[in-house]
């Protein structure tokens, strides 16, 4: 399984990143100990949301949307959860399944 997973840091930027382990990637990212650039010079401070998939390439194809969202819109997909909303042509939005934290 794959995981893409949302970042609040201290600056309240929103870091988005993929694991194959959310424990431990967010082990790194708090104790900034091969955390990722971005999260050592901002601070990651809460875990915001988690999606799961089966592969890789699914779990890219979502990581670059993510990251091609404005902040705010990045903040609506944390509350609503709303992948359809934002790319139901684009996506096969039913391959991800968002996990509680």
């Amino acid at each position: 399984m794959y995981y893409i997973y949302m970042l609040r840091c201290e600056d309240n930027s929103i870091y988005t990143g993929i694991t194959t382990n959310v424990e431990h990637r967010m082990e790194e990212h708090f104790s900034k100990v091969n955390c990722a650039k971005y999260t050592y010079s901002h601070t990651a401070k809460k875990l915001e949301g988690v999606w799961q998939t089966e592969n890789r390439v699914l779990a890219s194809k979502l990581e670059y949307r993510i990251k091609k969202l404005t902040k705010a819109q990045k903040e609506q997909l944390i509350v609503k959860n709303n992948l359809e909303e934002l790319w139901n042509e684009k996506l096969e939005c039913d391959k991800y399944k968002r996990l509680e934290i």
